[in-house]
C-alpha cells in the first residue's frame, strides 16, 4: 500500500520543480565528469555521509571508490548494503526580491543502489588503476608512478555501488526569479 505522504513530505521519487530534471544521458556525463562524491551509509538507525572522490563505469553501470580496510565506511558497508551517493557542482548565488526565490545555481546527481566490498584483487586493481587515471588521466602506472603492490591492495577498501535508480538535476539560470510586485533593487536587473 503507497505511504500517505504529508504536505511538509515529498515522496522519493518526485521532485518539487519538476522542471530541473535532467534526463539519464545528463546524468551520465554528469557522474563521469564529477570530481567529488558523498556515499550515506547507514549503522543501525544512525546515517553517515562520507565526502570521496570515485569514479562512474557507465559500462557496469556502477560507481567506485576507496577507503582504509578499517572504519566507518567499511563497517557500514558490511552491515547495510542499502545507499544513497550524491555527487554536486555549485556556481553562483542569485539574489532575488523575493524571499522565497533567492537561489544559487547548481547541477548534481543522486544515486540509489547497493553497495558491496570488491574482495578479488584484479578488479581491486582495475578499478583502482581506472580511479587514478580520471584524475591523472596523463599518467601512466609503471610509467609516471610505481604500480599498486599487493601490499597496498591489502591495506585499501574498495567499494562498488550497484546502481538501481539516480536522478540528475539542474539550476543554471543567469538570475533568480523575480517579482515585478515588488521594487527590485536595481543590482539585481543586470
Amino acid at each position: 500500500m503507497p505511504k500517505d505522504y504529508s504536505l511538509n513530505e515529498t515522496p522519493p521519487n518526485q521532485q518539487r520543480r519538476p522542471q530541473n530534471a535532467m534526463d539519464d544521458e545528463w546524468t551520465r556525463q554528469f557522474l563521469l565528469r564529477a570530481e567529488i562524491g558523498h556515499v550515506a551509509t547507514l549503522w543501525d538507525d544512525q546515517p553517515f555521509i562520507t565526502p570521496t572522490n570515485f569514479w562512474y563505469d557507465p559500462e557496469r553501470h556502477e560507481i567506485y571508490f576507496h577507503s582504509n580496510i578499517v572504519g566507518r565506511t567499511r563497517a557500514n558497508a558490511e552491515r547495510h548494503e542499502r545507499v544513497c551517493f550524491e555527487a554536486s557542482e555549485f556556481g553562483r548565488f542569485l539574489p532575488s526580491n523575493v524571499a522565497l526565490e533567492f537561489s544559487i545555481q547548481y547541477q548534481s546527481a543522486v544515486v540509489f543502489g547497493k553497495i558491496r566490498v570488491l574482495e578479488d584483487d584484479g578488479e581491486k586493481r582495475r578499478v583502482l588503476v581506472a580511479l587514478i587515471g580520471k584524475y591523472f588521466p596523463t599518467m601512466t602506472p609503471g610509467k609516471e608512478y610505481r604500480p599498486i603492490t599487493d601490499q597496498e591492495l591489502k591495506r585499501t577498501s574498495v567499494y562498488a555501488i550497484a546502481i538501481e535508480s539516480w536522478s540528475g538535476k539542474r539550476n543554471w539560470k543567469d538570475r533568480a526569479e523575480q517579482s515585478d510586485k515588488w521594487a527590485a533593487l536595481e543590482s539585481l536587473k543586470r
